[in-house]
């Protein structure tokens, strides 16, 4: 059932980019390629985590350590942009899908020894995470880890799949709040810094285009032609940096509904899922942080993490097989 519900959703976000771009001046290039990126990621998870349970989930996490390693990992989607927030999204994203492949491949050992060496390497991610520039990528690796330890006391997961749920809503929820300006301004002054007012500039202009165009939004990849700050040098790369308010300006509400669906799927998955729950909580910890990651940032925009995040939900949820002595 949860493979079906994929298949139908992603299925249905492709064919709403379309829509979306129907008549218009717009590329839904983008969206489709995430999509096709996320099936990939999953279909490979999938098989690799049949076969080999253990050594899949530890070789992806190494190959997102030689990445953070070789950072900058992935170019800006504009190489004249003076910013680099996409990048550091990215990274940030990067660092935390990496140490939830790190802790699944931990929860599939089959002895201590292996779980603490591979346990080992969420560490390792987060230093990486922080000596390219992303302190929030470090942050977000440790707390995976912290998570993945505590998985291992967690007898039932449904609760603790709400918890994540609950969580991703409310870090989405901020961002709406500090984007439509509903924040007491006792409490969104701290956050300016930190976010940077240009950021939410950039989250304002979006909303402000959701409100204009909410059923079909303003077209896929037409934020940076259309946004008003733009004429200030705000958004240099054409992103507003926040999956959700993008998602909002140039897919409109359905758009909205449609990721929304998307991450409930994934805890559905996980949910149903036949590995061990710390091996599903890890995942799910890591996916969530993944979420709270692109909601502040430009992380979904990179093909790469799309495949990464399909990848570990693949690697979550394969039935069981055979792995290496």
């Amino acid at each position: 059932m949860p493979d079906a519900a994929g298949a139908a959703l992603l299925g249905c976000c492709a064919g709403w980019a379309l829509l979306c771009a129907a008549g218009r001046d717009a590329r839904p290039e983008g969206v489709l390629l995430a999509v096709l990126a996320v099936a990939a990621g999953y279909a490979c998870g999938r098989i690799g985590g049949s076969l080999l349970p253990t050594a899949a989930p530890a070789g992806a996490a190494l190959a997102g350590l030689g990445s953070l390693l070789l950072s900058p990992a992935f170019p800006l989607p504009d190489p004249s942009a003076s910013v680099s927030a996409g990048r550091v999204g990215a990274e940030a994203a990067l660092a935390v899908l990496a140490s939830g492949a790190a802790c699944c491949a931990a929860w599939a050992a089959k002895n201590a020894r292996s779980r603490r060496l591979l346990h080992a390497l969420v560490p390792a991610v987060a230093a990486a995470a922080l000596a390219t520039g992303s302190p929030a990528g470090c942050a977000a690796a440790l707390g995976v880890l912290l998570c993945s330890l505590a998985a291992g006391r967690v007898r039932r997961r449904l609760p603790v799949l709400a918890a994540l749920a609950a969580a991703a809503a409310a870090v989405v929820g901020a961002v709406w709040a500090v984007a439509g300006g509903a924040l007491p301004a006792a409490l969104e002054r701290p956050l300016q810094e930190p976010l940077t007012s240009q950021r939410i500039v950039l989250w304002r202009e979006a909303v402000a285009l959701a409100a204009e165009h909410p059923v079909r939004g303003a077209g896929p990849d037409r934020f940076g032609a259309l946004n008003r700050a733009a004429e200030q040098g705000a958004a240099p790369d054409g992103k507003p940096h926040s999956a959700p308010l993008q998602t909002a300006a140039e897919q409109g509400v359905p758009g909205v509904l449609l990721l929304g669906a998307a991450f409930g799927w994934v805890l559905l998955a996980l949910y149903r899922s036949p590995r061990p729950t710390p091996v599903v909580l890890a995942a799910g910890a890591a996916l969530t942080g993944l979420a709270a990651v692109a909601s502040v940032g430009s992380a979904l925009s990179f093909n790469q993490i799309t495949m990464g995040a399909g990848l570990l939900v693949g690697l979550a949820t394969a039935g069981e097989g055979w792995d290496v002595p």
